[in-house]
């Protein structure tokens, strides 16, 4: 996707040749304007498939999840909480996964009343690296016994090895800007 690509080659900044830095237009500041066209880009992409429910997981995945959700007919869009509160429902489903940015593990739940074996899913993430995150999310969906129609990724760390993972499960996984390479602080695409 060009207008992706172009906004991270001149707004992204590198840290360490490993972490990518998307503040000023994904995951603090948002540019909707990107996101509609994202949003736009995933109903391509997923339009044969049908899809009654967009799963992502909190924080940075629920605007994109949220514009994304006005293509496919305003589905509803759940999120898989990292900081459940003494409101939450008990009766949920959970999977732990691991934080690359923030070096640290969460336990992640969805409320069962809000996932059933009837739904078809499509996951939607700011970022694949590990793959962690996908994994959990996979998880969850999993337990519900709900079908993953697809997997919508805004950006790939290709190097990082977490497609390999998700494919393994038999998911078409759509990512929108695959990285292959961080050096020098300079971004390089697949």
């Amino acid at each position: 996707m060009k207008l992706l690509k172009d906004k991270i080659r001149n707004s992204a900044k590198i840290t360490e040749n490993r972490i990518i830095q998307v503040d000023s237009f994904l995951n603090h500041q948002l540019d909707i304007t990107l996101f509609n066209e994202i949003g736009k880009e995933f109903k391509r992409r997923f339009s044969s498939k049908e899809i009654t429910k967009i799963v992502t997981i909190e924080t940075s995945g629920i605007a994109i999840a949220s514009i994304t959700s006005q293509y496919f007919n305003n589905v509803p869009v759940v999120f898989a909480k990292k900081h459940a509160g003494l409101n939450m429902n008990p009766n949920v489903y959970e999977s732990k996964v691991y934080s690359y940015t923030k070096d640290q593990e969460y336990t992640i739940k969805i409320s069962k009343e809000f996932i059933s074996p009837n739904d078809k899913i499509l996951i939607i993430d700011d970022f694949l690296a590990s793959g962690s995150a996908l994994l959990g999310l996979v998880s969850l969906v999993s337990q519900s016994s709900a079908e993953i129609s697809g997997v919508g990724i805004v950006i790939e760390k290709s190097f990082q090895g977490g497609r390999k993972l998700v494919e393994e499960k038999g998911l078409q996984v759509e990512s929108l800007a695959i990285i292959d390479s961080l050096k020098d602080g300079q971004v390089f695409f697949k």
